[in-house]
């Protein structure tokens, strides 16, 4: 996926640039295309704070309604137009909302997106109820308890009429988020985003065994299966402790003994002829403070202009725009630790330097330096794209988390 200066949340797609460094630690989990799961370290399979539940069952359609939104389900073999057909919704209109192909073939249980609302899941289109999941109605549940509560006494009772078979329960449940893949993101960023594991986002999502997705794909986040268990007091004792007498209990400790010598006394005064051979210590000035060491300075890589900000989680980097095919260059020198391709076969640059730094260069062109050359400060390694796409996305990274890269760049 081609990265875009202007749209939203563009996360850099580094693709197989963790790979290139660290491909024997990904074993045969598919890769971490952000560099977390490099070399052991920060991974997505376990940023879920507690179980998350499964995604819920759609009717006969392939629909799950919420309140606020609804999603159809897609069979084996389905297309787009397969799908629109079985909901009734207008096949192009459908294929302009999820951003694909009326005829592209779909995945087993990818979700599609609906544009507007078909006709609620019931009975009859094979749910177990009708309706759309709402959320539990804690008001009405405490109504109800109060109505089925014992009567008081002196208060008088009316027999009951014959009971009915009672109506099914309405379908309760969290409503998702539904996150809308913009330029740039991955499943891995948009895992970490919400804070829950890849696997689980690709199993709700119907996503493939590369986890790949698209741009203007949409995805439910999974949601939390239960609250955690409250905490519970701790039992009271049902029995005093029976009281221990003196020294029961307790280990004697061994007496001196003139056989062995006492320790050492590091306590002792030093002779004067001894304090004066100790040098002083120096005197801690309290009316100044040491400034901590400024960051490294690097190059920046193209000499334009900064048309999007460092933002933590959303934008890992900073874009700089300039004329087209200028060159890239390296911010400092250090050694090429990867040449990789994003989504859409556009190049990624990745140099090593000392102090664990990490620079990369993405949405580039021309790469003129391999994996494992030694490239110096302001050396050219890749020129700008044309058009539009005439921009570097430039990102610094401390091991492997992303690093303000105004910091460090002149």
């Amino acid at each position: 996926m081609k990265i875009t200066p202007l749209r939203g949340r563009a996360h850099l797609t580094l693709c197989a640039a963790g790979s290139a460094l660290f491909l024997s630690a990904c074993g045969d989990q598919p890769l971490d295309f952000d560099l977390r799961g490099l070399g052991g370290g920060f991974t997505t399979a376990d940023a879920a704070t507690g179980p998350l539940a499964n995604r819920p069952r759609p009717d006969d359609r392939g629909v799950i309604s919420y309140p606020n939104y609804q999603v159809a389900v897609a069979r084996r073999g389905d297309t787009l137009a397969d799908v629109a057909g079985r909901v009734g919704i207008d096949a192009d209109q459908l294929a302009r909302y999820n951003g694909i192909d009326a005829g592209v073939q779909l995945r087993r249980d990818e979700v599609i997106a609906l544009p507007r609302r078909v006709a609620e899941p019931s009975p009859a289109t094979g749910a177990a109820t009708t309706g759309p999941i709402k959320p539990v109605d804690i008001t009405s549940l405490a109504g109800g308890a109060i109505d089925r509560s014992p009567a008081t006494p002196g208060v008088q009772t009316a027999a009951l009429p014959p009971a009915t078979a009672p109506a099914p329960a309405a379908q309760t449940g969290t409503e998702p988020v539904r996150h809308k893949v913009e330029r740039g993101e991955t499943a891995y960023t948009v895992a970490r985003l919400y804070g829950v594991p890849v696997k689980a986002l690709a199993d709700w999502n119907g996503l493939g065994a590369d986890f790949a997705v698209r741009e203007g794909q949409f995805l439910l986040i999974p949601v939390p299966k239960q609250n955690p268990p409250a905490r519970t007091a701790s039992p009271a004792p049902t029995a005093v402790a029976a009281t221990t007498l003196p020294g029961s209990g307790t280990p004697t400790p061994t007496p001196p003994s003139a056989a062995k010598p006492l320790p050492q006394d590091d306590t002792a005064v030093p002779t004067p002829a001894a304090a004066a051979a100790t040098p002083a210590k120096p005197v801690a000035d309290v009316g100044t403070t040491t400034k901590p060491a400024k960051a490294t300075k690097m190059l920046t890589p193209v000499q334009g202009s900064i048309i999007r900000g460092y933002a933590k989680g959303r934008n890992e980097g900073i874009n700089i725009k300039a004329a087209d095919g200028a060159p890239v260059k390296a911010a400092d020198s250090g050694t090429v630790a990867a040449i990789t391709k994003s989504a859409e076969g556009i190049p990624i640059v990745v140099v090593r330097h000392t102090g664990n730094l990490l620079t990369v260069y993405a949405n580039v062109t021309d790469v003129n330096v391999a994996k494992g050359d030694s490239v110096g400060r302001g050396q050219q390694i890749a020129k700008l794209r044309s058009g539009t796409d005439a921009y570097v996305h430039f990102e610094v990274r401390q091991g492997f988390d992303s690093v303000d890269p105004s910091d460090f760049i002149n």
